[in-house]
């Protein structure tokens, strides 16, 4: 990567072509704190002429045969395999994550969505049924979409980028997509391998820029058709008001507050380390981590004592040394949101157990001005607090205390969000019984983040519209059509 004095230069990546651009935002290496990317300010006229590229070459990719998009497909997750270490290296240092988590969760399943994308549209079949007494056949055909419009997050960057633009190419559609301004460069280094997969000039157009000038000329822009989108609930409900005049299609997976209830029969052996990588795993910055830990009243005080054990167990330091646990938060600003949540939790009477304010924290000499923070545990907060409410997005959970089934139920989903949940019990009707009632996209029992891409992914309430995964992302992107033929 380019040195302080010489940070790297990115540039859009339109038909098939890095084009500079008039100006650029600074991107800091969150470990270090210090500007080390410069990318691309873009605005209307790069999202414009994007959308003429992606226009142009719609005709040509959408009457490829599957067969056809497949192989391409599969080949650049190959040219990605290949150069694993060096996109996980790249996202490491752009995001702050630690290395082998870009290692062995980012990269490889960025990969996988191309492999898997690319195997699942040779499967699909339409509808056909017969009306005899009519004299009547009908069926279904299923037609790209057009432009898509895909906008991705700083958390998880290559990883959920690649998540929408798979699907979209494989079911015939050209892309637009925007990478969060904070975790631009495994983007960009992608764009390098799209001619050498075989993927035609236009089909794949990548904008850098921020939400407010980028993201929402591509949005509002009546020839892009429809919008896939991740990232926080509030830009997710500007992104209906910005496309509502256009009637676009719209995929919003948004926040989420998730709760992890705990039995008194739970298995704590499986369940403590469990729940902690849960809540701290990637810093805590995903949206399906744990941030409300209920805890039935017989176990309460033996899975605070073993939990906090634990956590205090966790390495915090540079995301490059493969010892540590966590690596550095996304920014300055977002540090100081969360430590903030820390401070009115203490304002409010909670008890801080360990991680901020609490225990120190040793870093080497070079990330002394990096966005580090200790995993946080804090207990005696009561549901209407804001940390038991509100999105942290960070190093940060919350005990408390539950005596019954019906109670947990109840405060589980007294927020506005719904996206994921985790059950420890090993009572098996217990654990049917409570996930029907759990407000939740998603609901884990006995583990987390075990993630089967066949089946629907995304939330309830606040926490999203629609779904993702392998039949109801290739219904997203494409639209259906019934034909009748009389004979």
């Amino acid at each position: 990567m380019a040195s302080a004095k010489s940070p790297l230069v990115l540039e859009n990546y339109i038909n098939g072509q890095f084009v500079p651009c008039s100006s650029y935002l600074d991107s800091y290496d969150p470990s270090t704190g210090e500007v080390y990317c410069k990318v691309p300010d873009s605005g209307r006229e790069e999202v414009e002429a994007a959308v003429k590229a992606a226009q142009n070459a719609f005709p040509g990719w959408s009457s490829k045969t599957p067969q056809e998009r497949s192989k391409i497909m599969s080949k650049l997750a190959d040219l990605i395999e290949e150069d694993l270490e060096s996109f996980a290296q790249a996202e490491s240092k752009d995001q702050g994550k630690t290395i082998t988590f870009a290692r062995t969760v980012d990269i490889p399943r960025a990969a996988y969505n191309f492999r898997f994308f690319s195997s699942s549209i040779l499967h699909q079949t339409t509808e056909c049924t017969q009306m005899d007494h009519m004299d009547c056949m009908h069926y279904t055909v299923k037609a790209p979409v057009g432009i898509a419009g895909l906008i991705s997050p700083w958390n998880l960057p290559l990883y959920l980028l690649t998540w929408k633009i798979a699907p979209a190419v494989a079911c015939g559609n050209t892309v637009i997509a925007k990478p969060s301004e904070m975790t631009s460069v495994t983007a960009w280094m992608m764009c390098k391998l799209l001619a050498k997969a075989g993927f035609p000039l236009g089909v794949v157009n990548i904008i850098f820029g921020s939400g407010p000038k980028a993201g929402d000329a591509l949005v509002s822009h009546p020839e892009v058709s429809l919008i896939s989108f991740t990232g926080s609930t509030l830009t997710g409900q500007r992104i209906i008001e910005r496309s509502a005049p256009h009637c676009k299609k719209l995929s919003l997976e948004l926040g989420g507050k998730n709760p992890a209830i705990i039995f008194e029969d739970a298995n704590l052996v499986e369940c403590i380390p469990a729940t902690v990588r849960s809540s701290f795993a990637n810093q805590g910055e995903i949206c399906l981590c744990t941030s409300r830990i209920f805890v039935q009243k017989n176990i309460y005080q033996d899975f605070l004592r073993r939990f906090v054990e634990t956590v205090k167990k966790w390495r915090v330091g540079s995301p490059l040394d493969p010892t540590v646990d966590m690596g550095a938060l996304i920014s300055k600003e977002h540090l100081a949101k969360v430590k903030n949540y820390v401070k009115k939790a203490q304002a409010e009477g909670a008890h801080i157990l360990c991680g901020e304010g609490i225990d120190s924290m040793a870093l080497p000499a070079t990330n002394q001005n990096g966005y580090f923070m200790l995993p946080t545990v804090i207990a005696g907060i009561g549901d209407d607090s804001c940390c038991m409410q509100e999105e942290i997005f960070g190093p940060v959970t919350c005990v408390t205390m539950f005596d019954t089934e019906e109670e947990v139920i109840r405060r589980a989903n007294g927020v506005k969000y719904g996206l994921a949940a985790t059950i420890w019990s090993r009572n098996v009707a217990r654990v049917h019984r409570v996930a029907k009632k759990l407000q939740s996209g998603l609901v884990w029992t006995n583990c987390w983040l075990i993630r089967d891409l066949n089946l629907p992914f995304g939330g309830m309430k606040a926490s999203g519209i629609g779904r993702e995964g392998a039949k109801d992302s290739l219904e997203f992107f494409t639209e259906v059509k019934t034909i009748t033929i009389k004979h």
